[in-house]
């Protein structure tokens, strides 16, 4: 359908040589787009690159660290100025650190901070400035269900995602007026390497398939749906929103 055509499109996913960035790099591909892939460990990068271009997606890569603010505007100018415009941006770079609040490190705290919620500010501003500039743009944050519920040993992760909920709707308040649409998606529990842990404990999954309606983990391609709609025309007028994505996890008691 022409109105979730995604041809001619350049979109920019951050942390996108495994897990949830990954597949929605491959499904931004499916749906027409040129990819730029994005992370810090660059044989991973081309590892990820090479799979996709041999399912005949058109790749790039970016290499940068998206929480050094500098590396990122430069990385960004370049690109626009040599490659081409960055049409769509998904700030999907993050990381989980467990700890029970009373013992939680200063330390990953910060680097909590710093990888989940500065990284969409620096990626997002440098790659707004063009936008703006152009009229057009989308933003698509990656949230959590813990943008609105907490669980134990995950305060600090819990306030990084409420952040990137509310940067979200402050983008969409700032920039919709030049033209861009700035959105989140919030994912329930996914079989990702950053829930490694918790998929193979037999507890934790046995608890959540009795506290989500749909009643397992979710499977990272079953967002993809949801980045093609925000990244496509059929958004045109959504903005400052986060879609849930989680199995109905958020609607129930």
């Amino acid at each position: 359908m022409k109105l979730f055509s995604l041809a001619g499109q350049n979109a920019l996913i951050t942390g996108s040589s495994q897990g949830i960035g990954f597949a929605l790099a491959r499904g931004l591909a499916e749906a027409g787009a040129r990819i730029i892939l994005n992370g810090r460990d660059a044989a991973k990068l081309a590892a990820a690159a090479e799979t996709l271009r041999g399912e005949g997606a058109k790749v790039d890569t970016l290499s940068f660290d998206a929480t050094d603010h500098e590396k990122v505007r430069a990385a960004i100018d370049a690109y626009e100025a040599d490659t081409g415009p960055i049409t769509i941006l998904v700030n999907n770079a993050g990381m989980q650190h467990r700890t029970e609040l009373e013992n939680f490190p200063a330390d990953a705290f910060e680097q909590l901070l710093q990888t989940n919620v500065a990284s969409v500010f620096h990626v997002g501003q440098a790659v707004a400035r063009h936008m703006i500039g152009r009229g057009a743009g989308k933003v698509i944050n990656i949230a959590s269900v813990q943008t609105a519920l907490a669980r134990p040993g995950i305060a600090p992760y819990t306030a990084t995602k409420g952040a990137v909920g509310n940067l979200t709707k402050g983008m969409a308040t700032d920039w919709a007026k030049h033209g861009l649409q700035c959105n989140a998606i919030a994912p329930g529990y996914f079989d990702t390497p950053l829930n490694a842990a918790l998929v193979t404990d037999p507890e934790f999954s046995a608890w959540l398939e009795k506290r989500t309606p749909a009643g397992r983990w979710g499977n990272v391609e079953e967002l993809v749906g949801a980045c093609i709609f925000l990244s496509s025309a059929a958004s045109s007028f959504v903005n400052g929103h986060t879609l849930y994505v989680d199995g109905g996890i958020t609607a129930s008691l």
